[in-house]
């Protein structure tokens, strides 16, 4: 780390320590010419993930359109508000633990309808009946038979 003071490039760390709960760390340093101490921050650096849409654009993902489109299928049914937050917090994890840079919308609501499977039965064939949109009941009733099999 260079010196604020002198510009040397030598510095030690005396004392260090988790500031904004745990999430940077603080670190005092003395310089090795001047003497002189200064302070450093150190964070994890938040790379954006880009997701891809079905006709090529791409956007900075964003957690909130998961969970609205969590809340909107599982709307009138007995699903906590905590354990849809909860699923959306491991669909975010399991994404950014993959260290792709970019993601595709179908990979995205693959996660989704897994998450809503456990979650409510109902609430997944709502968020799939949109998700694919079906075109018609057999592909409807197609979905719910797969689902029935995998019981």
């Amino acid at each position: 780390m260079k010196c604020p003071f002198c510009s040397a490039g030598d510095s030690k760390v005396i004392d260090s320590r988790p500031t904004d709960e745990g999430t940077v760390i603080r670190r005092r340093r003395e310089c090795l010419s001047c003497s002189k101490r200064f302070t450093t921050y150190e964070k994890i650096e938040n790379v954006p993930m880009l997701v891809v849409k079905k006709d090529g654009r791409r956007e900075t993902f964003d957690s909130n359109k998961i969970l609205t489109g969590m809340l909107k299928a599982c709307e009138k049914r007995p699903v906590p508000i905590k354990a849809i937050e909860d699923a959306v917090a491991d669909i975010e994890k399991q994404l950014y633990n993959s260290l792709e840079q970019e993601v595709t919308s179908e990979y995205i609501g693959e996660l989704v309808m897994e998450s809503l499977k456990q979650l409510d039965q109902v609430a997944y064939v709502r968020f799939a009946s949109v998700y694919r949109q079906f075109k018609d009941i057999n592909t409807f009733m197609d979905e719910l038979n797969k689902l029935l099999k995998e019981q």
